[in-house]
């Protein structure tokens, strides 16, 4: 992770529903097949904390095999793109008028201060949420908290009633917040496709001065 979120992640990690879900994932990952790997849960924390500019928060990894690497959507070079991530390139080839990528690996919007956050970070496997109620969401709650407190003039893309959830928390005055449908397919029609979610956030960036994400 990045050295700038280490006092928030540090802090975190000694309270009590941290102990507790610390537990049950070791248990989990020595029990049964959990995605993704132990040293890949945190790595949506390699994003500097002071270059997020957009949250994208999802709801739980991928739990199929290989899919899941710590970025919520995300998948590597050599694995083929998820639904979920179709729709999501559906999406921006629709607004932008754009050919999308073949890669599913979303690190390079990770590296322009995209945080992609899932609202659980871990999932058994073949098992879609799997791992809710365990004290993730507390967990995210507590990161977005974060966010919206010491961060400025960020967008929060929350997709799907999970992440929709976490709205209360934030404070509309000074960030940009979206809410759509999850872009699984079995809610994107449902107002996920023509959100306009890139495009809008690329013109809040660009009227507060900060640099657009190439998606």
């Amino acid at each position: 992770m990045h050295d700038s979120w280490r006092p928030f992640l540090s802090s975190e990690w000694t309270k009590p529903y941290f102990i507790e879900l610390s537990a049950f994932l070791k248990n989990a990952y020595e029990s049964k097949r959990i995605y993704p790997p132990k040293n890949e849960v945190f790595s949506a924390f390699e994003t500097d904390f002071n270059a997020v500019r957009v949250v994208i928060l999802g709801q739980d990894p991928y739990h199929g095999a290989g899919q899941a690497h710590g970025l919520a959507f995300s998948v590597r070079e050599d694995v083929a793109l998820p639904p979920s991530l179709q729709n999501i390139y559906k999406e921006i080839k629709a607004e932008f008028n754009t050919r999308p990528p073949l890669s599913g690996n979303l690190d390079r919007w990770a590296t322009q201060g995209v945080l992609l956050l899932n609202n659980t970070l871990t999932v058994e496997a073949n098992k879609a949420g799997s791992h809710r109620n365990i004290g993730w969401e507390i967990f995210t709650a507590a990161v977005i908290a974060h966010l919206n407190e010491h961060r400025d003039h960020l967008v929060f893309m929350l997709w799907g009633r999970d992440a929709r959830a976490k709205k209360p928390q934030l404070d509309p005055s000074r960030h940009l917040i979206l809410e759509a449908a999850h872009p699984s397919p079995f809610s994107a029609t449902y107002g996920f496709f023509g959100c306009n979610h890139f495009l809008r956030a690329n013109a809040y960036l660009k009227s507060h001065n900060f640099a657009e994400i190439t998606w």
